[in-house]
């Protein structure tokens, strides 16, 4: 019986292509005729505006990598710095990352270097690491390979090669947005506005400018790939070729984007959900959801398979949600008449896969081993008001400014630059209509198969609902976590630029106010035009010269102390040593010198955030041999104080990493809404300035400047009380 609806379902959709294609010409002859102009016309009408389209759409994604890498240039001066001071650009994680890189060009051969990453005890002391896996380097592997395989050793140099591939990457996500907008209203003007939207609004839009290197923003312009792909494919009365070519992308581009981030199956999680929602309402054909679902499945099983056999995807809500969805597939399909019984069985259909969904993931963890962030979900508990903890790396994290919720200045920010009104302008409108949408589906109302537009229904185009539901969702997790702007304020701006774009979209709104004096269908088409140019010339008015002004100043970045100590540590610490301080530290350290560092600013590992926690305790107001003991059980040779950590003196109180490690010390006292802090020992930071005993005993101050003190750890000390 399976078997046999199976091939039911494939000669349904090599039926539905087939009417598509034969419908598709009939109905532009039949435009055509009415307009009074030949099949041919039309046909080079139409090639050149997909010509002229594409075209846009290219030149847009290569002239923002062009501003990105110019703006870099500018920013850094980049092309006149040597090899030293262009890496300290490079901050936390992202040092590590080009750091991987640089050894993978090092080694003797590829697959060399690939075994020297995943058997990794050369970067942290006493400990080795699986650090393909463990930080998601494959973007590394990939520009590794494409620098070597291209000759490019003599043309250009490594750090420009891989910046410039992460430059080309965000072309190609800006690429993706504009075909995204151009494909949901039809006018590659949208498209023009979603770019426009989206480099006036960089600072909320992308991290490019904070951390080059960093996983989104190697994954993400594959995720946009994939929205777009999807777009296309949700559309109705798509042709069999163009709708074989979206499938074969949102393919490729998931898969793709599930390799290059470790978080990538929460996102996709999110967006299978927004899928869920429009197929339980049948606002879309469930045959083209379920192949997204079983792509879904594809990518996680080759993810699984390809990431060392990551049980993380295992336990993802995104395969219990899938499985939940197509174990549920047989009873959707027997709910799709239009009875009172079936619109019960949509209920329950909703509260059945949500139940096994959960279900099932609980019952993954329990059997299959797994890391999964277990403190992510101790922070998700913390930030909802449902624990209190002293634990220090819990409120490290919950003091970030990319994990508290958004500013004032965020939305400000996107107001001024018009993007914020006419987004929910455009939400509002789609919604209201999504709405009615479903009401007349709960009431027994088919869809209609070609929606015109002077049926003013928006809300019933199955891309469009996708669209609407799915920023809705990003937003709600953008209210609550700032970082989650990158997310969702691209799609902030693909959409509000779609909506203006849209005829429909004003046609919807004038079936609403009942037009009479003007005609709706001509005031809708002048709409969409005027509307979108008058925006388009305000932006270019207000905010061209800013952008250029960015362009044209030579910004300055030098940091003369931190150029020193590496210098120092290149030139006279011992090949053999490791060294200890904060993990941020810990990572330029690695990328500039090569030497093993005690610990990472890395935080999906347990064991070295119990680390980072441990050797943060220098700050703290604790003994010299308590601190001692600490960073000799790692092995620990030099240990370096940075002033700015030591001296702080933060925005926030109580967020500061030493106000933190007092808090999780119990050094701190709280009376009557004061806080009053108590420890024997004075501040190791500082005491260990002084030169006076214990602290000479332990440790032998070698080097320091300005921002760092560099101290030789004692290797034979009489512990005296």
């Amino acid at each position: 019986k399976m078997s046999s609806g199976a091939a039911d379902l494939r000669q349904r959709k090599k039926q539905n292509c087939t009417e598509s294609d034969k419908m598709a010409p009939e109905e532009r002859n039949k435009e055509s005729s009415k307009l009074g102009r030949s099949p041919k016309y039309m046909l080079i009408q139409r090639f050149a505006k997909l010509f002229f389209g594409c075209l846009a759409a290219v030149t847009s994604g290569m002239m923002y990598a062009v501003y990105l890498s110019t703006y870099h240039e500018r920013k850094f001066w980049f092309s006149s710095r040597q090899e030293l001071e262009r890496e300290i650009t490079f901050q936390g994680d992202s040092a590590i990352y080009y750091s991987f890189y640089k050894e993978l060009l090092k080694a003797p051969s590829f697959e060399r270097g690939v075994y020297e990453l995943t058997h990794n005890n050369k970067t942290i002391s006493l400990k080795t690491i699986n650090a393909v896996q463990q930080m998601t380097l494959y973007p590394e592997l990939i520009a590794s390979v494409l620098y070597q395989a291209s000759g490019s050793e003599e043309v250009i140099e490594p750090v420009y090669f891989y910046i410039g591939i992460v430059f080309g990457l965000q072309g190609i996500y800006v690429t993706a947005l504009f075909v995204t907008s151009w494909v949901m209203s039809g006018t590659w003007l949208a498209g023009m506005l979603t770019v426009a939207w989206f480099i006036i609004n960089r600072t909320d839009t992308t991290r490019i400018d904070y951390s080059i290197p960093s996983r989104e923003n190697w994954a993400l312009p594959y995720f946009a790939c994939q929205v777009a792909a999807l777009t296309g494919y949700l559309k109705k009365n798509l042709n069999c070729s163009a709708e074989k070519f979206c499938y074969l992308l949102v393919n490729a581009s998931t898969y793709t984007f599930m390799m290059m981030w470790e978080y990538s199956h929460y996102l996709l999680f999110v967006q299978a959900v927004s899928l869920f929602l429009l197929d339980s309402f049948a606002l879309a054909q469930t045959e083209k959801v379920h192949e997204v679902y079983r792509i879904y499945l594809f990518s996680l099983i080759g993810g699984y398979l390809l990431q060392f056999e990551n049980s993380a995807l295992l336990v993802s809500p995104l395969l219990s949600l899938v499985v939940a969805l197509m174990l549920s597939k047989s009873l959707q399909m027997n709910m799709k008449k239009s009875t009172f019984v079936s619109r019960l069985l949509k209920i329950m259909y909703i509260y059945l896969v949500l139940t096994v969904a959960v279900t099932l993931n609980f019952l993954l963890k329990m059997f299959i081993p797994h890391k999964e962030n277990g403190h992510l979900l101790k922070f998700i508990e913390v930030k909802l008001g449902l624990n209190t903890t002293k634990n220090f790396t819990m409120n490290w994290l919950l003091c970030q400014e990319s994990l508290q919720a958004p500013s004032q200045d965020f939305f400000l920010r996107l107001t001024q630059s018009s993007l914020l009104p006419f987004y929910i302008l455009v939400l509002i409108i789609c919604l209201f209509s999504v709405t009615q949408v479903i009401f007349r589906r709960l009431c027994g109302e088919p869809l209609k198969e070609t929606v015109k537009l002077e049926d003013g229904r928006i809300g019933e185009r199955p891309e469009i609902v996708y669209h609407v539901i799915h920023t809705i969702l990003l937003g709600c997790l953008a209210m609550c976590l700032e970082g989650m702007k990158y997310l969702w304020t691209p799609y902030v701006c693909m959409l509000a630029a779609f909506g203006v774009c849209s005829p429909e979209l004003w046609m919807t709104l004038f079936k609403w106010l009942r037009l009479k004096a003007v005609h709706p269908i001509l005031l809708a088409l002048i709409l969409s035009m005027a509307v979108p140019t008058i925006i388009g010339f305000s932006l270019w008015k207000e905010f061209f010269p800013r952008i250029m002004t960015e362009l044209t100043e030579l910004q300055e970045f030098y940091d003369p102390d931190t150029v020193e100590l590496m210098t120092w540590i290149k030139r006279q610490a011992p090949v053999a040593a490791v060294f200890a301080g904060s993990p941020q530290l810990m990572g330029v350290i690695k990328l500039c010198t090569g030497w093993m560092v005690s610990s990472l600013p890395l935080y999906n590992d347990d064991d070295l955030l119990k680390r980072n926690e441990n050797i943060y305790q220098i700050y703290s107001k604790r003994s010299a041999e308590d601190i001692y003991k600490i960073l000799t059980s790692y092995k620990a040779n030099f240990l370096v104080i940075e002033d700015s950590i030591c001296n702080e003196v933060g925005p926030v109180r109580g967020c500061r990493v030493k106000d933190l490690l007092d808090i999780a010390n119990g050094h701190v006292v709280c009376e009557e809404g004061d806080n009053y802090a108590y420890s024997k020992y004075g501040r190791f930071c500082h005491e260990i300035k002084m030169n006076y005993s214990p602290y000479v005993n332990y440790f032998t101050r070698v080097y320091w400047n300005r921002s760092y003190f560099v101290y030789k750890i004692n290797t034979v000390i009489s512990f005296q009380s």
